[in-house]
This record gives structure tokens, sequence and C-alpha cells, in this order.
């Protein structure tokens, strides 16, 4: 994410901010891009003279890359078959998509190789790869890393379910009826089934577990580690706990507890977050002067406004640069409000974004929820988002009348409820949804406003954990793994695997971003 300085910024720095938001979102980072093809970085020689083999598996030379990140990474790719249904293997079955990014110091490779599980559901680990690649030098010079583009992202049968995507993010594309807006994409699901050729039953988290020890198995390593963010700390407990002899140490980056039923927390967690980020603006006396005390109140008095009657407005498309007008709607608010509040820097700017609405400026605010909510339709592979939570989670849902009177209120489950009765849905074990118990060692993560994995879930977690260590990192969102010193201490626990023993002081240095008061800066 990049960080702001203290110097001027024209007003246009916003949209270019906005370009990183959606690699966010629940934890994972950057769009689908497949990799390169096999070769393309050595032109000249023959397939055969460059192939390289790790364990069983033989790979080829790509290049791994995002449009949120700078540059190309070189990596070794294959593809690895695997059963469409564990419990078939004779059956039909699917290639998935996977990544080899060799240690740097070759001389003195360690045996247990790093498995890096990306977050979503519904992103792919060899596209989010190049956004954190930089918080892994010191855990790459004697380890290898391994991706795997869990099976329905990325390139591993992908379920991408065009049109369905945003619903769960607030209708991110919502037009002036919201109903209109849900039934659009329940029909965009439904038609997303039925032209299926996969079995998306098979595509939750106990297969993609499945999936990682088959392809442990096929590099030869008898442990492995794994470092997981937002919905892939849920696949690095699960496995950890269904494989221990396995698993060497775990590193849980925005933790999601066993017992979480994914979305049934969201409102109640953006809306504490925004409590803590708001109270920055009420606590900076040139922000408290020029949006007043009550951010949070203006919000909900913007979204009154704008649920009784949506507002015309001219904007130019952020991706197209045409202009265009169309009607903002309360749903375009609470999207842009979510997701600024993953990341402080971005957090920094909703108090003015919020005075701006409010003073009927709403170009900035649709320019930028149109790039969001494209992105978020590219980024996350919607269909198996939905295989794991209807398989996992859907049937949990209960109401909470305390959503009411929050930002994103009860659309996200309601609307995943619905969705789940015309997807195809599959099963999770009986104790899916039992604590993480380990005495391995476990590294645990968390930003102290972040919006959807709050610092609490993490000392949920370790109460089991009498091996494992958490730290919450002051200021910060959600995703922690290249804040500040953490790649450092990453490298260390990688390379000890004792928590206990880090000396995490430096993180002590990390602070909170200033509320902006102009789109020029943080003061007048």
């Amino acid at each position: 994410m990049h960080r702001f300085g203290t110097g001027h910024r024209p007003r246009y720095a916003v949209v270019g901010l906005a370009a990183t938001l959606a690699a966010l979102i629940l934890g994972g980072c950057g769009r689908d891009t497949p990799p390169a093809a096999a070769g393309a970085a050595n032109k000249g020689e023959s397939t055969a003279a460059i192939k390289r083999r790790y364990g069983r598996i033989v790979f080829d030379p790509c290049t791994l890359s995002s449009p949120q990140a700078a540059g190309t990474i070189a990596a070794q790719c294959a593809q690895f078959e695997v059963p469409q249904n564990p419990a078939e293997p004779g059956g039909k079955k699917l290639k998935l998509n996977m990544a080899w990014l060799p240690a740097t110091d070759e001389a003195g490779v360690a045996p247990d190789p790093v498995f890096f599980l990306a977050g979503g559901p519904g992103q792919a680990a060899t596209s989010s790869w190049p956004l954190v690649d930089g918080a892994f030098r010191e855990v790459r010079k004697h380890r290898h890393i391994v991706l795997i583009d869990q099976r329905g992202t990325g390139r591993s049968a992908p379920l991408l379910c065009r049109g369905a995507a945003g619903v769960s993010e607030d209708a991110a594309a919502a037009p002036s009826d919201p109903q209109a807006a849900n039934d659009a994409m329940l029909r965009a699901v439904e038609r997303c089934a039925k032209e299926l050729t996969v079995d998306a039953r098979h595509f939750t988290t106990t297969d993609a577990i499945a999936d990682l020890d088959a392809v442990r198995a096929a590099i030869g390593a008898d442990k492995i580690d794994l470092v997981g963010v937002s919905y892939g700390t849920r696949v690095a407990q699960q496995y950890a706990g269904r494989y221990p002899q396995h698993t060497r140490a775990v590193v849980l980056d925005g933790v999601v507890p066993n017992e979480l039923v994914l979305g049934s927390e969201h409102a109640q967690n953006l809306d504490s977050a925004l409590a803590q980020q708001f109270k920055l603006c009420q606590q900076t006396p040139a922000c408290r002067t020029r949006f007043g005390s009550e951010p949070r109140e203006q919000l909900r008095q913007l979204m009154a406004r704008l649920q009784a009657e949506p507002v015309e407005v001219d904007y130019r498309d952020p991706n197209t640069g045409e202009q265009k007008r169309e009607r903002v709607t309360a749903g375009h608010v609470a999207m842009l409000t979510r997701m600024f509040s993953y990341a402080p820097q971005a957090a920094s700017l909703l108090p003015l974004m919020l005075n701006e609405a409010d003073q009927g400026r709403y170009g900035p605010l649709m320019s930028l929820s149109t790039m969001i909510g494209g992105q978020l339709d590219e980024d996350l592979n919607y269909g198996m988002q939905l295989s794991v939570i209807c398989a996992e989670d859907a049937d949990l849902f209960k109401p909470n009348p305390a959503d009411a009177g929050t930002v994103l209120g009860d659309d996200m489950q309601t609307t995943l409820a619905a969705q789940c009765k015309v997807w195809p849905t599959g099963q999770r074990p009986k104790d899916f949804h039992a604590p993480f118990k380990s005495d391995g060692p476990v590294l645990l993560l968390s930003g102290e406003l972040d919006p959807v994995t709050p610092p609490r879930y993490g000392e949920q977690v370790l109460k089991h954990l009498p091996n494992g260590r958490h730290l919450v990192l002051r200021g910060q969102g959600h995703g922690a793994l290249r804040i500040g010193c953490t790649p450092k201490l990453l490298g260390q626990f990688i390379e000890t695997a004792d928590a206990k023993k880090l000396q995490a002081r430096c993180l002590d240095t990390l602070g909170y971003v200033p509320p902006f008061v102009s789109f020029n800066g943080w003061e007048p």
C-alpha cells in the first residue's frame, strides 16, 4: 500500500490510491493475472534444457506479475493434477496452477518449504504474490516458496461468475433499486451454476487442504511452513489441524478463527473499526475544526438521505476516462467506506470524502466506487467464494438485530443465504468449526484498526496455542506482512520456529496516519 508523505497531493492522487484498495479485501492481494508463458525469460534455449524438477513435479520458467505491483518476479511454474473429488481418486481430474520460487541461496536450502495461502475466499496465490514478495526476502534465503492457486481461483479451474461478485461487498455497482441489484446478481449466480463444467461442491477448504498435502508429498517435503493471510489463515489452521505431522510452523496474518462464521460479523467489525478511525479525527485539532466532531453521524445522515433519494451525479469513469452520469446511492457510500477502512492510509481520507459528499460533491466518490467495484469483480473468483461459504458457513447464519444500525446492515448475510440456495453446495467435516489447537510454533499478526479480522480474533485463537504469540500492529489495518519490521520478524520466526523469542520492539515505532483535511494533505 502506498504511504502518503507530508507534501502536497493533487486531487487525482485519491483516484490513484484506489487502484490498490480492492487488493486488500478479506486479506487478498492482486488480481488473477496468469503467469507469463513458460520459457518466456529464456529465449533461444530449448524447453527441455530449462525445465527444473522439484520432487516429482517438473517446472518451466515463468514470471509472476500484478497490475498493483511494479515489475515481474521470476519463478518456476507447473500444473499438478488432483482428483476433483478426493474421495474418488480415479474420477475426474483438476489441474492446479502452481509456482515455485527457489531459495536464493540454494547451497543451503532448508528441507521445509513455505506455502503461501492467499485470502478471499477467491483469490489466487500466484497473482497475489507480487504484492507480498518483498516481505519474504529473509525467508527466501534458505527456503523454497510454493504457491498454489487454490482450486476455483487463478488458473486452477477458476469459478469466476462474472456479474455476481460485489453482492457481498454491499452491491458495489448498485443501481438505485437495491432489490433490483440483488435480483440481478442472484440471476447471475443461477446462470453461473448452470454453466459450470466442474462440480462446485468439491471446491471447499477441506478439498483445498487435501490438494496442499498432495503437493507436499509430490515435492518430497516431510514438513512445510504455512503463511496464511485472512481467509488463508482458515486454510492454514485446517491444514495444520488435519496434518500436524507435516506442519513445522504457522503464520496467521489477519486471523480468522475456525469458530467464525464467515460474513456473520463483518457489519459489527466495520463499525468498531470506524469508531476508532473517526476518533483519531476528533483528537486531531485540524480535522475536528474542519469536519466537526462526529464523522460517524455525518456518515449516517448521508446514507439516510441517499437511501431515501439517490442523487444524479456527473463523474469521470476511471477505467475509460469517459464522462458519465449515474445515480449515487447509499450502497456506493457503504462500499467505499468499507474498502477505505482496510488500510490506514485510505481510512485517513474518509472524513474528507464524506464531507465532500455531504456538500453535494459526489464526483470523486462515484469515480472511486466505480473503480473499486470493477476490481472486486475481477479480483475475486466469486463462484469459489460461494463454494466455500455455502458449504462451511451459510447454514449457521443468524439474524443480528444490532446490524440494522451499521453501515453494512444485514445485506451480506441475506444476500449470501439467497445465493447459496441456488449454488451447488458441498459438505464440511463435523469438527470443521472446532478451535485450532496445536503445540506447534504459531505467529499471529493483527492490525489494531482491522475492520475484518480485529485483534480479538487473534486473542481467541491464541488461547489454544501454548507456543503461539500474537503481535498487534498499532494504527494498522488488514494485512501486516509488509508493515514496518514485520518482514524481519517473519524471517526470524521461520528460521527459528520460536515465536516467543522474537524481539518485536521494533514494531513500537509504528504510529497512526493523521486524517486528511484537504486533497492537498494533512494540514490546511
